[in-house]
């Protein structure tokens, strides 16, 4: 009997917790999101119905797959290609319409007050949940929301800091834009810049060893055909590795190599509904991204530690480069709290290191093949950036930072083509409390999207040649070209705005200048124009150009 009566009642208990899973299950992929949409639309808001269980990702990926199976013209709207499924959505249900990223309502935001109030309101409108297995490729402080965001931020600060940075007025700097532009609440000593004198004789060195490489190619026969984007790729990767981890920037290319695998792994999560605990599953692919994840931080671990020794033995060479300073502004950070649980982990210094790593290669990269490309179809815009270059520095003259920051041509180029062909196509907040956004009223589990590809190419907001090459409207800043609007954020916008943004465009100007004195450029016949988006928005079959030298 009592055997009986005790397999009774673990039986009612399994029971009993089968029913809560199968409730919660229920309540995640049906009753919740069914009663968002109802909510949603009695707002007036209009999109997709919900369907069991995946939303619209497998019509995502049906319309991606197709929008990638043809090259398009060289002058035609890249928009339809790189975001196809949005772009339907919003000319189906218009600008405020959703659509579902599996479970989850994604409500597209185009109104630039709405997106505004988001990108200036941090703590209300937040990062949303990363996918686990993603976050293995890179999280720290691009994932991280309220005090932790903050007190990483603070310590990451010295790393990017100058205290007088020569930036000429005739830039019409996109930071001095955003801190005139952004709200009161956010103080402007929360953006930084990076330590120059470390980074621009290293950008230097590495653009001279690649350049070099190509008058080497073409000395013989006068011109070549070249694939930039692998060499770019290379470029920025070299000058990312060595301004990062200094000394031991073979072990930091080595990392890239690594989350280079990871990324293609990653992108299969991007179309996929995340099941809580999967990632403890041992399917191949999660195994194999443990074992990268696992590969990259005994690397990390061991530079790290190296040079956290090298630091308290005040080592004159310590904290040259990225690595050294975030390391000494974490100890300096605990010392002064008195706390060690105040400051970084080893874990947390880690995550950060890959992310600066994979973002601080990847926008500079991303930025300029496709200016290389742009340059190649506007030649006359290729003419006159060259003839400002060599009056700034001459044929064979080193780019300095003061000459870099007067080059008004080249920086109106380069926000362009940020404006036509954005690193980052598109970002997200996620609402977990209902919000109110001027007059909308957002409930909790939405994820806002704000499509920074369809804004940026918007005629309502840019005028009738939005989808057209024009840099001259730049001529006279970014506040004049968007009047003053938050209608262009290549690198995000408010508190959050990439803190590696100077360092991008920096690094992007001494690129150019520097193959600008050399060469000129075209489209080889062969080249296929195919923007195409992984993480960023990267030329699908290459950048394939002719290369002659500067007459």
């Amino acid at each position: 009997m009592e055997l009986a009566a005790v397999s009774f009642w673990v039986g009612l208990a399994l029971v009993s917790v089968a029913a809560i899973l199968v409730g919660r299950v229920l309540n995640w992929l049906w009753l919740r999101p069914k009663k968002l949409e109802k909510l949603l639309r009695e707002q007036g808001f209009k999109g997709t119905p919900y369907r069991f269980p995946f939303g619209d990702l497998k019509e995502m990926k049906k319309v991606q797959k197709e929008s990638r199976s043809r090259p398009i013209g060289l002058y035609d709207d890249p928009v339809p290609r790189t975001t196809p499924f949005f772009l339907q959505s919003v000319n189906t249900y218009g600008n405020n319409s959703f659509t579902w990223q599996g479970p989850t309502p994604r409500l597209n935001i185009m109104n630039v007050d709405h997106v505004k109030d988001i990108f200036s309101k941090i703590h209300d409108f937040q990062k949303p949940p990363s996918n686990p297995l993603i976050k293995l490729l890179a999280s720290g402080l691009v994932d991280y929301n309220g005090d932790k965001w903050a007190a990483h931020r603070k310590i990451i600060n010295p790393a990017f800091h100058q205290e007088k940075l020569k930036v000429n007025s005739v830039n019409h700097s996109l930071t001095s834009f955003i801190i005139r532009t952004t709200c009161s609440t956010w103080t402007p000593n929360l953006f930084n810049l990076f330590p120059w004198q470390l980074m621009i004789p290293t950008c230097y060195s590495c653009c001279y060893e690649m350049v070099m490489g190509w008058e080497k190619l073409i000395s013989a026969e006068g011109s070549v055909e070249l694939d930039a984007w692998p060499e770019l790729q290379n470029l920025t990767r070299d000058v990312i590795s060595r301004t990062a981890f200094g000394s031991s920037y073979g072990e930091g290319k080595r990392i890239f190599e690594l989350q280079e695998e990871q990324i293609e792994l990653a992108i299969n999560f991007f179309f996929s509904v995340y099941i809580p605990g999967w990632r403890f599953v041992p399917t191949k692919m999660n195994r194999r991204m443990k074992y990268i994840t696992n590969q990259v931080h005994s690397l990390l671990r061991e530079i790290i530690n190296r040079r956290e020794r090298a630091i308290v033995a005040r080592e004159a060479t310590a904290t040259a480069d990225l690595l050294g300073l975030l390391l000494e502004s974490n100890m300096n950070h605990v010392r002064e709290s008195g706390e060690k649980k105040n400051g970084m982990s080893i874990q947390e210094v880690m995550d950060e290191c890959k992310l600066f790593y994979f973002a601080g290669q990847e926008t500079t990269s991303v930025l300029l093949v496709w200016t290389v490309i742009l340059l190649s179809i506007h030649p006359q815009w290729q003419t006159k950036a060259r003839e400002e270059v060599l009056q700034a520095f001459g044929r064979d003259g080193k780019p300095d930072l003061d000459g870099l920051n007067r080059l008004k041509i080249v920086t109106m180029i380069l926000y362009e083509v940020l404006r036509l062909y954005p690193p980052a196509i598109d970002l997200s907040r996620f609402v977990y409390k209902e919000m109110k956004l001027g007059g909308l009223t957002i409930p909790s589990g939405v994820l806002l999207g704000l499509p920074i590809m369809l804004i940026h190419h918007s005629k309502e907001l840019w005028g009738e040649d939005a989808k057209e090459f024009n840099p001259e409207r730049f001529s006279e800043g970014i506040s004049k070209a968007t009047k003053n609007q938050v209608s262009y954020f290549p690198f995000g916008w408010g508190p959050r705005i990439c803190i590696g943004m100077n360092f991008a465009l920096i690094e992007a100007k001494m690129a150019l200048a520097m193959i600008l004195q050399r060469f000129s450029f075209e489209l080889s016949p062969s080249y296929a124009h195919a923007p195409m988006t992984t993480i960023t928005l990267h030329p699908q079959h290459g950048a394939q150009v002719i290369l002659r030298r500067a007459q």
